[in-house]
């Protein structure tokens, strides 16, 4: 070991602490960012890229196509459409949710049989009043939508009436069946 606050060599190696620090005598390797190595570490990274996104679209059209088949990931819904309207016409007679509480009682799920919490309670009944708060804000949208179909001049499907035989014309269906004369 070298003397403390002496030069710092070993002997038959006359490199110091600071000059190997400052990287004189470093091998390059594969595993170095610095050299070769930058390449290959930028390949296996837009692989991993890559297959990170193979996966997440497989994932989304899994989901995609379960949802089409009306099935849902997730648990269960503690509050049920059922006691969420248990809930609401025992409160509209006047009851507190402290009072309703024990009579709801979980029919699935890993609870099964046991009263639901009051903490679901009281969410299940402020996702029903969002629901009712923004219903119109849903509405809003759909009839924005309906109304920008023609804007653009594509032709779009239109909706057509099926008239039955002894069903008046419009005034609109009589003048497109009226015969137009030639001069």
């Amino acid at each position: 070991m070298p003397p403390r606050g002496g030069p710092a060599t070993w002997p038959g190696h006359p490199l110091s602490v600071s000059d190997r620090r400052e990287g004189s005598g470093k091998r390059s390797s594969s595993s170095d960012p610095s050299g070769p190595g930058r390449l290959l570490f930028a390949f296996f990274a837009a692989m991993a890229e890559t297959e990170r996104e193979n996966v997440r679209e497989s994932t989304l059209e899994g989901l995609d196509a379960a949802a089409r088949k009306g099935k849902h990931g997730g648990r269960p819904p503690v509050i049920t459409e059922d006691m969420l309207h248990t809930v609401l016409r025992r409160r509209a007679n006047g009851e507190s949710v402290e009072q309703i509480q024990p009579d709801l009682i979980i029919p699935t799920g890993k609870r099964k049989g046991q009263a639901a919490s009051l903490a679901s309670i009281y969410r299940a009944l402020a996702e029903h009043e969002k629901k009712e708060a923004y219903a119109e804000a849903v509405e809003a949208p759909h009839a924005d939508f309906a109304d920008l179909q023609d804007v653009d001049g594509i032709p779009r499907p239109r909706r057509v009436r099926i008239r039955r035989p002894d069903d008046p014309l419009t005034l609109e269906e009589a003048a497109r069946e009226r015969p137009r004369c030639r001069r």
